[in-house]
């Protein structure tokens, strides 16, 4: 669980800050308390992570990182089968969207102090995705905003149970989300508890980002198949990560058919260095691993209002449930149970979306 810090500890946070070689009895002066109590006070401290030893170094990870992908969402609803080729009577939704944007917004309404670390364009689409992710509670001053490229826009057709049926992505502008950003924020993302990275950066971008930042605990959300591909030549230096069974399948170079492939595939991951996989399998649910537990852990079946966001939502559960040291089938529980709240909803993301919602989520999971 989250360490709570105390008033007084948060007294004697500033003062190390200011003079990090500062005694026990100088602190205790300056709080006029006795020393023993500020000796009590540091150790309190170093065992919730908060300092580490003399001269009392600060650590200040305080905040999840997201690095990738805000865009504009275009979903389009058929009200009847959907026929290719012929125009569909239907309804059309535009709502902000992106990977690692969708990811954050589900974080920050958990709770979680989340800074989002992305490029739009300089236009009415960009401002609208600072603005409604700012209102969603996220932290979104680090965001580069460019004048060469228009804003990243996602669209997408679905059919009629509400799964995409095709969907096109313009997102050159993540051309910009260059290896200069990185570096100019480098001091801020490192300072993470965690760090989730999506597949959207260039990726060349995406390796350096990874490697720089390999100390951190890193999340890796691959995108898709082709995107994917760009983490295969990194994949040990991330914690965690939530392929799809094609996904990894092109990471690991094993075809899964059945339990043991999967069981050959995280088998692959843990040798080069992930410590847990999650591979979602659709309606089948989702298979886990740590190295010691493993298994599939079965979906609930229901019919989604819109599934687009379903993912994000999965992978903001394993964050969260990371923070709070959930052991691997409640980090399982806990994510399926945020991707069922985001199929609740037809906007990409849940505004019910919070960890109360997500336990009575994962209550009416097993009572049924």
């Amino acid at each position: 669980m989250v360490s709570v810090i105390t008033q007084r500890e948060l007294e004697i946070i500033e003062i190390i800050k200011n003079d990090p070689f500062v005694s026990q009895q100088e602190i205790a002066d300056l709080l006029s308390i006795t020393r023993s109590s500020v000796a009590v006070h540091i150790t309190n401290l170093i065992k919730k992570g908060i300092i580490r030893g003399r001269g009392y170094v600060i650590d200040e990870r305080d905040h999840v990182s997201v690095i990738g992908g805000a865009n504009m969402d275009i979903v389009g609803y058929p009200f009847t089968a959907l026929r290719k080729s012929d125009s569909n009577p239907g309804e059309v939704n535009l709502s902000v969207g992106g990977v690692g944007r969708n990811i954050a917004e589900n974080l920050a309404r958990l709770g979680n102090h989340t800074k989002m670390f992305t490029v739009v364009g300089e236009d009415i689409h960009g401002d609208k995705i600072i603005a409604e992710s700012e209102s969603a509670g996220m932290d979104m001053s680090h965001v580069r905003k460019v004048a060469e490229y228009g804003t990243g826009t996602y669209l997408a057709i679905l059919n009629e149970n509400n799964d995409m049926d095709v969907a096109i992505a313009a997102m050159d502008i993540f051309r910009k989300l260059d290896r200069k950003y990185i570096d100019k924020n480098r001091q801020i993302i490192s300072k993470s508890q965690i760090i989730v990275f999506d597949t959207n950066l260039e990726e060349d971008v995406f390796q350096y980002s990874v490697d720089l930042f390999k100390d951190n605990i890193l999340f890796l959300d691959t995108v898709s198949h082709t995107k994917a591909l760009r983490a295969k030549g990194v994949i040990g230096l991330f914690h965690t990560i939530k392929p799809n069974k094609l996904e990894a399948e092109a990471l690991s170079g094993i075809e899964i058919e059945n339990r043991e492939d999967m069981d050959r595939a995280a088998a692959y991951f843990h040798g080069e260095g992930v410590r847990n996989v999650f591979i979602t399998l659709g309606e089948k649910g989702v298979y886990y691993s740590d190295g010691k537990e493993k298994g599939i852990m079965k979906a609930r079946r229901i019919i989604p209002k819109n599934a687009t966001g379903a993912g994000d939502a999965f992978q903001a559960g394993l964050v969260h449930a990371q923070l709070h040291q959930m052991e691997i089938r409640d980090k399982v529980k806990f994510a399926m149970a945020a991707s069922i709240l985001a199929m609740s909803s037809y906007s990409t993301i849940n505004p019910e979306m919070s960890v109360n919602n997500i336990l009575k989520t994962i209550n009416d999971m097993e009572e049924k």
